[in-house]
C-alpha cells in the first residue's frame, strides 16, 4: 500500500484500497476541508472551482459510511445534466469496482431522457446509492417508486448552475419529502445572493468552505487579442490558424452567439463541434461521444454547457467573447492547465472589458497583448497602454513640481511663473527618460 496522506482521516481499509488504485497520494485543499466534514456528519456549503476533486470530496467518505447490510436508500446525489449525473455514476462505478463490492453496493442512475416505466419496473429493490438528475428522481418519488426517507445525506451539485437552469424548485421538492435530519451538502462554483432563502431553509448551521480560485497556475498562458473593426468569427478563425491544439473549447456569452459562431466557423472551413443547453439530449450525446473519439480539435460552447462536463486534453481556451464576471473567466480559463499540464487562454476584447481585465489583474493574472498579422503572433500595444501612459504623465508632472522653486514673496503672476518653471523640468525629465532607453 503506498504511504498516502488521506491515512489521516481514519477511512476503512476498503476505501483506503480504492484511494490506493485511483492512483491519490494527497488530498486536494477541497478534499483536506470536506472529508473530515462530511465524516462528522455536518452539512457543507463547498465553494470551489471545476477540477477541484470535489466529487471525490464527497464520495469518499459517504461510501465510506455505507451500511452494505441495509437494501435501502442511503445517499443521494443531485446533478443538474444528464451528462455530469453519468460521470458521477461512473466514478461511484469505478470506486465500487476498485472496492471489489459489486455484489454488496448497489447504485442506480435516474436521468431524463429514458423511459421512466421500463426505470419503475426495474426498480425490483432500492439501491443504496442513487444519483439522479433533479426532475426524473421527483418523479420516481412522487410514483412511490423511490423512498428517500431512510437516506442519510442528500448532495447538491454545481448548484449554482441548478440555479440558472430552474431546477432548484425540484430539488426543494423533493427534500420536503425527505427526513429533517438527511446531511446536506451542496457544492457550488458561485453562491449567487439568490441561492440564499434556500440554503437557509435546509441547512442548519452549516460548514463553510471556501477554496480560492488558483488564478494563475505557473504552466497557464493568458493573452489579449483586441477585436477592433473585424468581426468576431474573422479574429477566432486568425487564432485557430496560428495555434496546434490537442482541444480548444471557444467560449461564447449565449446559444444564439454560439450557434452563429460555430456556423461562421465551419464556412470557413473550420470543422468545429457544438454544445450549448438548447441542444437535444440525443444532439449532446453525440457531440460529447464526438469529443470523446477526437472528431473536433474546436469546440464552440456556452458556460452553462461547458460547466461540470468532465473534457479531458484541453489545450487551450478561446474566448470569442470575455464573460462579465470574474468568476466565470476562472472556470473557462480552469478548463484548461489542469493537473499540471500546459494551458493557453485566449481572449478577444474590446473596450468595454476593461474593467474586467482590471478587476482579474488585481486578482493577481497577468495578460500579454497581442495580434495576429499574416499569420503570425506579434506583440501589440499592452491593453492598458494608455492608462499607463496616463500614470507615467502623472508621476513626471509630480516630480516637475517637487523641483519648482517656491518664491520668498508672493508677487502677482507667480502661479504662471511657477507653470513655466514646472512645465521646463517637465520637459527636461521626459527628455532624460527617452536618452535612458
Amino acid at each position: 500500500m503506498n504511504n498516502h496522506q488521506f491515512k489521516q482521516y481514519a477511512l476503512t481499509s476498503t476505501i483506503n484500497q480504492v484511494i490506493d488504485q485511483l492512483g491519490f497520494h494527497e488530498p486536494t485543499p477541497i478534499q483536506q476541508k470536506v472529508i473530515p466534514a462530511a465524516l462528522r456528519g455536518e452539512s457543507i456549503i463547498g465553494q470551489s472551482q471545476t477540477g477541484s476533486g470535489k466529487t471525490h470530496a464527497y464520495l469518499l467518505p459517504l461510501l465510506n459510511s455505507l451500511d452494505e447490510s441495509k437494501k435501502e436508500v442511503q445517499f443521494v446525489v443531485t446533478a443538474p445534466t444528464r451528462e455530469l449525473a453519468t460521470q458521477i455514476y461512473n466514478e461511484v462505478k469505478k470506486i465500487i469496482e476498485f472496492a471489489k463490492k459489486e455484489q454488496e453496493w448497489h447504485a442506480k442512475l435516474f436521468i431524463g431522457g429514458t423511459d421512466k416505466k421500463r426505470t419503475i419496473e426495474k426498480l425490483k429493490e432500492q439501491p443504496q446509492i442513487v444519483i439522479a438528475t433533479p426532475g426524473r428522481l421527483l418523479d420516481l418519488v412522487q410514483e412511490g417508486a423511490l423512498d428517500l426517507f431512510s437516506a442519510k445525506a442528500f448532495v447538491i451539485d454545481e448548484t449554482d448552475l441548478m440555479l440558472d437552469l430552474g431546477l432548484i424548485k425540484e430539488v426543494d421538492q423533493t427534500l420536503v419529502k425527505m427526513n429533517h435530519d438527511v446531511q446536506v451538502m451542496v457544492f457550488s462554483a458561485t453562491i449567487p445572493e439568490r441561492l440564499q432563502p434556500f440554503l437557509k431553509k435546509y441547512l442548519e448551521q452549516p460548514t463553510y468552505i471556501k477554496i480560492e480560485d488558483h488564478l494563475s497556475p505557473e504552466t497557464m498562458e493568458h493573452r489579449l487579442v483586441p477585436l477592433r473593426h473585424k468581426s468576431v468569427s474573422q479574429v477566432v478563425f486568425n487564432i485557430t490558424q496560428t495555434i496546434q491544439p490537442y482541444l480548444a473549447i471557444i467560449f461564447t456569452n449565449g446559444k444564439e452567439l454560439a450557434n452563429e459562431l460555430a456556423a461562421e466557423l465551419n464556412e470557413k472551413g473550420l470543422e468545429v463541434g457544438l454544445i450549448h443547453g438548447g441542444l437535444t439530449p440525443r444532439e449532446r450525446k453525440r457531440v460529447l461521444k464526438d469529443i470523446q473519439a477526437l472528431k473536433y480539435q474546436f469546440i464552440v460552447a456556452t458556460d452553462l454547457a461547458a460547466r461540470g462536463i468532465d473534457i479531458k486534453g484541453v489545450s487551450h481556451v478561446i474566448n470569442a467573447q470575455l464573460p462579465k464576471e470574474e468568476e466565470f473567466y476562472i472556470h473557462r480559463v480552469g478548463r484548461t492547465a489542469r493537473a499540471g499540464a500546459e494551458g493557453t487562454a485566449i481572449s478577444v476584447y474590446k473596450d468595454e472589458d476593461i474593467r474586467l481585465i482590471e478587476k482579474l489583474e488585481t486578482k493577481g493574472l497577468s495578460f500579454e497583448s497581442y495580434d495576429i498579422k499574416n499569420g503570425e503572433w506579434v506583440e501589440s500595444k499592452a491593453w492598458n497602454e494608455r492608462n499607463l501612459r496616463l500614470k507615467k504623465d502623472n508621476e513626471v508632472d509630480k516630480e516637475a513640481w517637487k523641483k519648482v522653486k517656491k518664491p520668498k514673496k508672493v508677487k502677482p503672476g507667480y502661479k504662471k511663473k511657477m507653470k513655466f518653471q514646472q512645465e521646463k523640468i517637465k520637459k527636461r525629465l521626459q527628455k532624460n527618460v527617452k536618452h535612458k532607453k
